[in-house]
């Protein structure tokens, strides 16, 4: 599944020896797929990645691209239904562009997951499940659960511990280390990642793990972890630190490396 692709190279492709696509391009020749959505400064960035998006489901209606375009969607809604709230008192306008463009994503989306109702697509799949709670969907994702398209894709694994966590927390660790190790160089991972790990470890007194795990989030960028609960816990049973920060600059490493391999036992 090649969900990893950039718009902008597969949309290069399309245009094959032509000069590179830009947004001003796309919305020149396709206007629809630009004046629907909102004209002020707010969402730049999530509507620059809509537009093109769009225009390559527009050009090649695959699942892939419709999986593309609705998490672009998903994304660019919740930006704009935040920006929708804020009131202009001259520029009434704006706030009106807004609305209009939340009310375009919920119709490109439900017009999406119309589309994608009979898909074998995990991604979509799995939307169709979470978002719509559609029990066929997550029958047919499950079935797909040793396929490559799922144990080779990052994004897939994690969303199958974000199933599995109800029910089978090791399946979900292994799920978790399963997303760490497809991970590519300099990606950053999804920070939900680090912080189900370490609440699953501390949960089952793996107090170690929780350690590293805190300091490599930490290491990561992510500040709402507590690590003081777990040190003390770990002191008081007179184990080191000291070796456990250097495991923690390691695992960081490692992932940031691409790297990664599961650990069995720390």
């Amino acid at each position: 599944m090649l969900l990893r692709a950039s718009v902008v190279v597969s949309l290069l492709a399309l245009t094959g020896c032509e000069e590179p696509l830009t947004l001003t391009k796309v919305c020149e020749e396709t206007p629809g797929l630009c004046n629907d959505l909102n004209k002020d400064s707010h969402c730049k960035a999530q509507r620059a990645e809509v537009i093109m998006a769009r225009y390559h489901e527009y050009k090649q209606p695959t699942d892939d691209n419709k999986y593309l375009l609705l998490k672009g969607f998903e994304k660019y809604d919740q930006c704009v239904s935040l920006a929708a709230k804020i009131e202009h008192i001259k520029l009434k306008e704006k706030t009106t562009s807004r609305v209009e463009a939340h009310l375009t994503s919920i119709k490109e989306m439900t017009r999406l997951y119309q589309d994608t109702k009979n898909t074998n697509h995990p991604g979509l799949l799995y939307y169709q499940w979470s978002r719509n709670n559609n029990q066929s969907a997550l029958t047919k994702l499950l079935a797909l659960e040793n396929d490559p398209s799922v144990t080779e894709d990052a994004e897939i694994q994690f969303f199958l511990a974000s199933y599995y966590i109800k029910f089978d927390e090791e399946k979900t660790i292994d799920l978790l280390y399963k997303t760490l190790e497809l991970n590519k160089a300099d990606q950053i991972p999804n920070p939900e990642i680090y912080t189900t790990l370490i609440s699953l470890f501390y949960k089952h007194e793996k107090y170690k793990h929780a350690y590293t795990f805190t300091k490599v989030a930490q290491l990561s960028g992510i500040t709402n972890v507590e690590i003081f609960p777990i040190e003390q816990q770990l002191t008081a049973s007179g184990k080191s630190l000291d070796s456990l920060d250097t495991l923690a600059q390691q695992t960081y490493d490692s992932i940031n490396a691409g790297q990664f391999v599961s650990p069995r036992e720390f």
